[in-house]
């Protein structure tokens, strides 16, 4: 699970417009970043004019996903993120992006590329693993481990189970048989 991307767009306009964006190339080759960097440009940018204000929309490509939030404030957010990035946490993610730059940002100082935002560089390293950024992601892992744990304990105590019917069925076997012997011993006896 990896994200690429986190952009931020002023989309009051028909064309969307670059505010900040943060990008982890690092599993790039060193000669394709840039072209890498244009191309999720291009995209966000697409996705972002294309989402209609109070839509929450993904659009998958390859193995890429484009999360997209736009705000009817004429405010988007896109992550581009690999396909087994979990929706919830990316959608949460974009919400409290987008709700502390509106925060953080009047609307008159949105201008093209001149915001310095850092948080998204944190963010973008704080939600690489979405386990220990999103605390209901960690909580759900956790159930998942003592959901296989009790399958497993069921499991083997089934199979348990299934050892001592066979158990109590040779014994009923055993004092059949033990009881057999006895009268066959006694008439000899006799």
């Amino acid at each position: 699970m990896k994200i690429y991307s986190i952009t931020i767009f002023s989309t009051e306009n028909e064309e969307a417009v670059n505010l900040a964006g943060e990008y982890d190339l690092s599993g790039f080759g060193f000669f394709q970043r840039g072209s890498v960097q244009e191309f999720m440009k291009f995209f966000t940018k697409t996705v972002a004019e294309r989402t209609r204000p109070g839509q929450r929309l993904s659009v998958e490509e390859n193995n890429y996903i484009f999360y997209s939030y736009v705000r009817t404030e004429g405010l988007a957010g896109v992550i581009i993120c690999d396909n087994e990035y979990p929706q919830r946490v990316a959608f949460s993610l974009l919400s409290k992006i987008l709700d502390e730059f509106i925060v953080k940002f009047a609307r008159n100082t949105w201008q093209p590329q001149t915001i310095s935002y850092p948080e998204l560089k944190t963010y973008l390293i704080k939600y690489q693993d979405p386990k220990e950024a999103d605390q209901i992601t960690k909580v759900q892992e956790q159930l998942d481990e003592t959901k296989q744990v009790m399958n497993k304990t069921i499991e083997s105590l089934l199979q348990r189970g299934e050892k001592l019917d066979d158990l109590i069925d040779r014994s009923q076997e055993i004092s059949f048989q033990s009881k057999a012997f006895y009268k066959q011993a006694k008439k000899v006896y006799e």
